[in-house]
Protein backbone atom coordinates (compact mmCIF):
# COMPACT_ATOMS: atom_id res chain seq x y z
CA UNK A 1 0.00 0.00 0.00
CA UNK A 2 1.79 3.20 -0.77
CA UNK A 3 1.89 5.84 1.75
CA UNK A 4 2.61 8.62 -0.56
CA UNK A 5 0.51 9.27 -3.72
CA UNK A 6 0.62 12.44 -5.98
CA UNK A 7 -0.48 12.71 -9.77
CA UNK A 8 1.72 14.03 -12.25
CA UNK A 9 1.13 15.73 -15.96
CA UNK A 10 3.08 13.15 -18.73
CA UNK A 11 2.65 13.70 -22.10
CA UNK A 12 3.52 11.44 -25.29
CA UNK A 13 4.44 13.02 -28.95
CA UNK A 14 3.01 11.63 -31.45
CA UNK A 15 2.74 12.40 -35.33
CA UNK A 16 -1.81 13.05 -35.65
CA UNK A 17 -3.48 13.31 -38.97
CA UNK A 18 -6.60 14.49 -39.65
CA UNK A 19 -7.19 14.08 -42.99
CA UNK A 20 -5.59 17.09 -44.78
CA UNK A 21 -2.39 17.18 -43.43
CA UNK A 22 -0.21 15.26 -40.74
CA UNK A 23 0.63 17.34 -37.47
CA UNK A 24 2.81 17.05 -34.11
CA UNK A 25 0.84 16.74 -31.38
CA UNK A 26 1.18 15.36 -27.90
CA UNK A 27 -1.02 12.66 -26.18
CA UNK A 28 -2.12 12.76 -22.05
CA UNK A 29 -0.86 10.04 -20.87
CA UNK A 30 -2.29 9.02 -17.17
CA UNK A 31 0.34 8.24 -14.39
CA UNK A 32 1.12 8.89 -10.51
CA UNK A 33 4.40 8.89 -8.53
CA UNK A 34 3.76 7.01 -5.54
CA UNK A 35 6.67 5.82 -2.79
CA UNK A 36 6.43 3.81 0.33
CA UNK A 37 6.68 4.79 4.02
CA UNK A 38 10.13 4.37 4.13
CA UNK A 39 11.18 6.38 1.10
CA UNK A 40 9.55 8.98 2.34
CA UNK A 41 11.46 8.99 5.39
CA UNK A 42 14.54 8.28 3.36
CA UNK A 43 13.41 11.35 1.19
CA UNK A 44 12.90 13.49 5.04
CA UNK A 45 16.11 12.60 5.78
CA UNK A 46 18.09 13.91 3.10
CA UNK A 47 16.19 17.39 2.78
CA UNK A 48 16.33 17.79 6.30
CA UNK A 49 19.98 20.02 6.01
CA UNK A 50 18.50 21.34 2.67
CA UNK A 51 18.09 25.65 3.95
CA UNK A 52 15.12 27.29 2.88
CA UNK A 53 15.88 30.58 0.73
CA UNK A 54 12.67 32.01 1.35
CA UNK A 55 13.61 32.46 5.65
CA UNK A 56 16.39 34.61 6.85
CA UNK A 57 18.00 35.16 9.87
CA UNK A 58 20.35 37.51 11.35
CA UNK A 59 23.08 34.60 11.01
CA UNK A 60 22.65 34.42 7.37
CA UNK A 61 22.32 38.18 6.47
CA UNK A 62 25.95 38.79 8.27
CA UNK A 63 27.33 35.76 6.30
CA UNK A 64 26.03 36.94 2.86
CA UNK A 65 27.16 40.26 3.38
CA UNK A 66 30.26 38.89 4.72
CA UNK A 67 30.85 37.16 1.35
CA UNK A 68 29.68 39.32 -0.39
CA UNK A 69 32.51 42.21 0.97
CA UNK A 70 35.61 39.61 0.36
CA UNK A 71 34.41 39.48 -3.15
CA UNK A 72 34.66 42.75 -3.24
CA UNK A 73 37.95 42.72 -1.75
CA UNK A 74 39.19 39.91 -3.92
CA UNK A 75 38.01 42.06 -7.29
CA UNK A 76 39.66 45.22 -5.82
CA UNK A 77 42.92 43.12 -5.09
CA UNK A 78 43.22 41.74 -8.97
CA UNK A 79 42.13 45.22 -10.13
CA UNK A 80 45.03 46.85 -8.30
CA UNK A 81 47.51 43.98 -9.12
CA UNK A 82 46.67 44.83 -12.61
CA UNK A 83 47.34 48.32 -12.73
CA UNK A 84 50.27 48.10 -10.95
CA UNK A 85 51.74 45.53 -13.52
CA UNK A 86 50.73 48.17 -16.38
CA UNK A 87 52.41 50.48 -14.87
CA UNK A 88 55.33 48.69 -14.99
CA UNK A 89 55.14 47.86 -18.14
CA UNK A 90 54.75 44.38 -17.66
CA UNK A 91 51.20 43.91 -19.21
CA UNK A 92 49.93 45.73 -22.15
CA UNK A 93 47.62 48.49 -21.52
CA UNK A 94 43.49 47.03 -22.46
CA UNK A 95 41.87 50.96 -22.99
CA UNK A 96 38.37 48.46 -22.43
CA UNK A 97 39.27 48.02 -18.99
CA UNK A 98 40.32 50.86 -18.95
CA UNK A 99 36.96 53.18 -19.32
CA UNK A 100 35.28 50.67 -17.16
CA UNK A 101 37.24 51.51 -13.92
CA UNK A 102 37.08 55.02 -15.17
CA UNK A 103 32.96 54.30 -15.09
CA UNK A 104 33.22 53.07 -11.69
CA UNK A 105 35.52 55.38 -10.35
CA UNK A 106 32.62 57.81 -11.41
CA UNK A 107 30.37 56.52 -9.83
CA UNK A 108 31.66 56.81 -6.13
CA UNK A 109 30.32 59.82 -4.16
CA UNK A 110 32.47 62.67 -3.27
CA UNK A 111 32.83 62.08 0.27
CA UNK A 112 35.25 65.60 0.76
CA UNK A 113 31.87 67.67 0.27
CA UNK A 114 29.74 68.10 3.37
CA UNK A 115 26.35 67.87 1.89
CA UNK A 116 26.76 64.72 0.75
CA UNK A 117 28.69 63.40 3.88
CA UNK A 118 25.61 64.91 5.85
CA UNK A 119 23.50 63.31 3.70
CA UNK A 120 24.60 59.94 4.26
CA UNK A 121 25.13 60.31 7.96
CA UNK A 122 21.16 61.23 8.04
CA UNK A 123 20.56 58.34 6.12
CA UNK A 124 22.45 56.08 8.10
CA UNK A 125 20.72 57.73 11.05
CA UNK A 126 17.26 56.91 9.76
CA UNK A 127 17.91 53.69 9.20
CA UNK A 128 18.99 52.97 12.30
CA UNK A 129 16.45 54.92 14.20
CA UNK A 130 14.05 52.41 12.57
CA UNK A 131 16.26 49.40 14.32
CA UNK A 132 16.39 50.92 17.76
CA UNK A 133 12.60 51.42 17.63
CA UNK A 134 11.96 47.88 16.30
CA UNK A 135 14.18 46.08 18.86
CA UNK A 136 12.81 48.68 21.79
CA UNK A 137 9.15 47.24 20.71
CA UNK A 138 10.13 43.51 20.46
CA UNK A 139 11.03 44.54 24.03
CA UNK A 140 8.29 45.50 25.21
CA UNK A 141 6.24 42.89 23.98
CA UNK A 142 8.52 40.24 25.01
CA UNK A 143 7.76 41.87 28.68
CA UNK A 144 4.04 42.00 28.18
CA UNK A 145 3.90 38.39 27.33
CA UNK A 146 6.09 37.35 30.51
CA UNK A 147 3.92 39.60 32.74
CA UNK A 148 0.31 38.01 31.11
CA UNK A 149 2.44 34.31 31.87
CA UNK A 150 3.17 35.08 35.81
CA UNK A 151 -0.07 36.42 35.92
CA UNK A 152 -1.81 32.99 34.51
CA UNK A 153 0.48 31.20 36.65
CA UNK A 154 -0.53 33.26 39.74
CA UNK A 155 -4.30 33.28 39.09
CA UNK A 156 -3.81 29.36 38.37
CA UNK A 157 -2.25 28.82 42.17
CA UNK A 158 -4.79 30.89 43.81
CA UNK A 159 -7.48 28.88 42.00
CA UNK A 160 -5.76 25.21 42.83
CA UNK A 161 -4.86 27.19 46.76
CA UNK A 162 -8.58 27.58 47.15
CA UNK A 163 -9.93 24.47 46.34
CA UNK A 164 -7.62 22.88 48.79
CA UNK A 165 -7.99 25.27 51.73
CA UNK A 166 -12.10 24.07 51.07
CA UNK A 167 -11.27 20.62 50.55
CA UNK A 168 -9.65 20.71 53.88
CA UNK A 169 -12.46 23.01 55.63
CA UNK A 170 -14.97 20.36 53.98
CA UNK A 171 -13.22 17.38 55.91
CA UNK A 172 -12.22 19.54 59.06
CA UNK A 173 -15.85 20.19 59.27
CA UNK A 174 -17.00 16.58 59.10
CA UNK A 175 -14.32 14.83 60.99
CA UNK A 176 -15.62 17.46 63.98
CA UNK A 177 -19.26 16.53 63.11
CA UNK A 178 -18.30 12.75 63.82
CA UNK A 179 -16.63 13.67 66.72
CA UNK A 180 -19.69 15.31 68.63
CA UNK A 181 -22.16 12.70 67.02
CA UNK A 182 -19.90 10.28 69.17
CA UNK A 183 -19.84 12.13 72.43
CA UNK A 184 -23.09 12.13 72.41
CA UNK A 185 -23.90 8.95 72.30
CA UNK A 186 -21.11 8.34 74.87
CA UNK A 187 -23.10 10.91 77.14
CA UNK A 188 -26.36 8.50 76.45
CA UNK A 189 -24.63 5.96 77.89
CA UNK A 190 -25.26 4.10 74.47
CA UNK A 191 -22.04 2.37 73.20
CA UNK A 192 -22.09 3.27 69.42
CA UNK A 193 -21.30 0.11 68.13
CA UNK A 194 -24.46 -1.49 69.97
CA UNK A 195 -26.48 1.49 68.52
CA UNK A 196 -25.10 0.61 65.19
CA UNK A 197 -25.88 -3.47 65.91
CA UNK A 198 -29.66 -1.95 67.26
CA UNK A 199 -30.60 -0.31 63.89
CA UNK A 200 -29.37 -3.59 61.66
CA UNK A 201 -31.97 -5.19 63.27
Amino acid sequence: MPFFSGNTDLYRFLWFQDGTETRKTFLHVPSAIEAEEAEEIGVEHLLRDIKDSTTTTLSTRVSEQLASLQGLQSRLRDIHGYILDVAAGTMPVNHQIIYHLQDALNLLPDLSDSVTTESFASSTNDQLLVVYLSSLLRSVIALHALVDNKATIGRAELEEGGDEKSKDKKTANGDAKKSEDTKKDGENGKDPSKKDADKGL
